[in-house]
């Protein structure tokens, strides 16, 4: 069998949006116009992750507050999963960060993301915030953990 080999580098927004339109998990992938107003104005990176120079992975944030970073959002392809991608592209974003001068990173997700709060607790990252869902119909999966981790 042979091992598919992969690069991390700074990339585009269209690079994340080519990934973030083929994970099943989102409902409501973000658009161009989302991502680009988020971003406005602002420090940012856009992490992709390629095999065969075609991206399968990516991580985007962007500065929150002075020394503040926020890792906005991100995804693996199903297909990639399981290979070290979202870890590698964590590590990097932190490198990164350092590099920058951002003091924390935050990040929020949801419970039902096992896979991501596993990889945030074994990072170091801390749990800062619980935020109870909004409707009475959604469960204790659909609560959002804010995380923050000291670099």
């Amino acid at each position: 069998m042979t091992q598919v080999q992969w690069q991390i580098h700074q990339g585009s927004i269209e690079q994340v949006l080519s990934v973030e339109q083929q994970i099943p998990e989102f409902s409501q992938p973000k658009t161009q116009a989302d991502i680009l107003q988020r971003l406005s104005g602002r420090t940012y990176l856009a992490l992709i992750a390629s095999c065969e120079g075609q991206p399968v992975a990516y991580k985007l944030g962007y500065e929150q507050a002075p020394q503040l970073f926020y890792s906005w959002i991100g995804a693996v392809m199903p297909a990639y999963r399981g290979r070290g991608l979202a870890r590698a592209l964590l590590l990097e974003q932190e490198r990164w960060c350092r590099e920058q001068g951002f003091r924390h990173i935050e990040v929020k997700t949801m419970n039902r993301f096992k896979t991501m709060l596993q990889m945030l607790v074994s990072h170091d990252y801390h749990i800062a915030e619980l935020t109870q869902p909004a409707a009475s119909s959604q469960t204790l999966l659909d609560m959002q953990i804010r995380f923050r981790k000291a670099l």
